[in-house]
């Protein structure tokens, strides 16, 4: 957890330190070494299943490159995917599997099919098989060349700041830096800053604001009252942005202190006009993988509108269930599918008309209804709640008062989450960027104060010991 004590006051410090002192050629030693710790640490033995992974795509990726495009290389690419594919099927999904084929064997009178032992799911193992395919495929595409020395795709595949919860960083993005990197004052002093905005979006925002939703989500199906399903998934909808993008500015900032640069990952998403733009501003990484090494393989938009249309449901079908294996997901994933269909028939044009506010109404909605299926246990439980946004609900007005889920450091937590959603800081940095000397100073100056206070508040949080792991931790 990078918000554990364990990890800031004793592993990362001592990280750092070996990587400063060790110098340009043992660099990627101590990351690799370090990154292997990390995720031993939790996973124990299920690290063998990342180093199985790092060494068969390795190996694979310089035997396409020896054949290069011909027909070897083909079959050598079908076998790599296949065994990437094979090995997030089998810890994913293979529990979620058999448990659909027995419900199948009951309906048609075969019976259940006999016990499946409960097989573990290595944290990240979502987020470093696509980083892996990716590199593979790029190989194959001739768009990068395999470094022959192990350790680097080994350190890149295994980088702990983005091991288990991305973003999904492309290793032609990384490999100049693998291979030679300098760390400056000026880098990595913007790596703790942008480290410690994320660790307070975490711990003062999504913390806060769990509280309230999981309690929120625990009360039984169809109990809730309008006022109360709303304000669950209104704080869920901050939640989870604030959870992840939270963890993507730790990545980020400790990437900058490694001497790495990962790619932004959001970009305000909820200030989006449509799903179409929501998704060029959500976890940036996972849609344009998507784009890139499937949408576009399908045929894009290149094969008219039907085709169009099914590669979207076909992509955002494997969008929702990448995130987990359950309907839950599969739904949310079809639902934003069919949005950028909509979208597409001509529902784009029509936003693109009305008032903005109307439009981002639409986008809100729209987004706060899927969460509703992302976040619910069960499509049963999803159902009653979205009918309890709309007023049917079995309970008496009264019998779940607000004021019981918010308090007032919920009611700020929400608030800040509202006002931290938002593009205004940055739009105010530019602004101010050809601005006289004496503005920029002061805006510095609050900006710094600013920091202090999160460092001080999370400090506070820490020491009271609650944090909770990463939503994005399962996938």
């Amino acid at each position: 957890m990078f918000s554990s004590p364990l990890f800031l006051f004793v592993f990362l410090p001592c990280v750092l330190a070996l990587h400063l002192a060790g110098g340009k050629w043992l660099r990627n030693t101590v990351l690799l070494l370090a990154s292997l710790l990390f995720y031993a640490w939790q996973e124990q033995v299920i690290v063998l299943v990342l180093l199985l992974s790092i060494a068969v795509n390795h190996v694979t990726a310089l035997a396409i490159e020896r054949r290069a495009n011909g027909p070897p290389a083909r079959g050598l690419l079908a076998a790599s995917l296949t065994f990437n594919l094979g090995l997030l099927i089998a810890f994913k999904y293979s529990n979620w599997i058999h448990t659909q084929l027995s419900s199948l064997g009951l309906i048609f009178g075969l019976g259940e099919l006999p016990p499946l032992p409960e097989i573990p799911l290595p944290i990240g193992i979502s987020f470093f098989t696509f980083q892996a395919m990716s590199y593979v495929v790029d190989v194959y595409r001739g768009e990068v060349r395999v470094h022959r020395n192990p350790l680097h795709f080994a350190t890149y595949l295994a980088l702990f700041p983005q091991l288990i919860a991305g973003p999904i960083v492309r290793y032609r993005d990384l490999a100049a830096e693998l291979a030679e990197r300098r760390v400056d004052l000026a880098g990595f002093s913007y790596g703790v800053r942008r480290f410690l905005i994320g660790l307070g979006k975490k711990l003062l925002v999504a913390d806060t604001l769990a509280v309230v939703s999981d309690r929120i989500f625990e009360v039984p199906p169809g109990e809730h009252s309008a006022a109360l399903a709303w304000l669950g998934i209104t704080c869920y909808t901050l939640q989870i942005y604030f959870d992840f993008s939270g963890y993507s500015d730790m990545a980020i900032g400790l990437g900058r202190m490694f001497g790495l640069r990962f790619l932004e990952n959001f970009n305000f998403p909820y200030i989006a006009q449509s799903v179409t733009e929501f998704w060029r501003r959500w976890h940036i990484s996972l849609s344009t993988w998507f784009r890139d090494y499937l949408y576009v393989p399908l045929g894009g938009n290149r094969a008219g509108r039907l085709r169009t249309y099914g590669n979207l449901l076909i992509v955002f079908f494997l969008c929702g269930l990448w995130h987990g294996a359950s309907w839950n997901f599969v739904v949310w994933g079809l639902f934003h599918g069919f949005l950028l269909v909509v979208e597409r028939l001509g529902g784009a044009r029509l936003l693109s008309r009305v008032p903005r506010v109307i439009g981002h109404a639409y986008l809100l909605l729209a987004v706060m209804i899927g969460w509703v299926f992302f976040r619910a246990p069960d499509l049963g439980y999803a159902v009653d709640f979205l009918a309890s946004l709309v007023g049917f609900s079995r309970t008496p007005p009264g019998a779940y008062p607000i004021a019981v889920y918010l308090d007032p450091v919920a009611a700020t937590a929400l608030a800040a989450g509202a006002i931290g959603s938002l593009p205004w800081l940055p739009r105010l940095r530019a602004r101010l960027a050809h601005a006289p000397q004496a503005p920029r100073v002061a805006f510095e100056t609050v900006a710094l104060l600013g920091q202090l206070m999160i460092f001080f508040a999370v400090a506070a949080k820490l020491a009271v010991g609650t944090y909770s792991p990463f939503i994005y931790f399962r996938f």
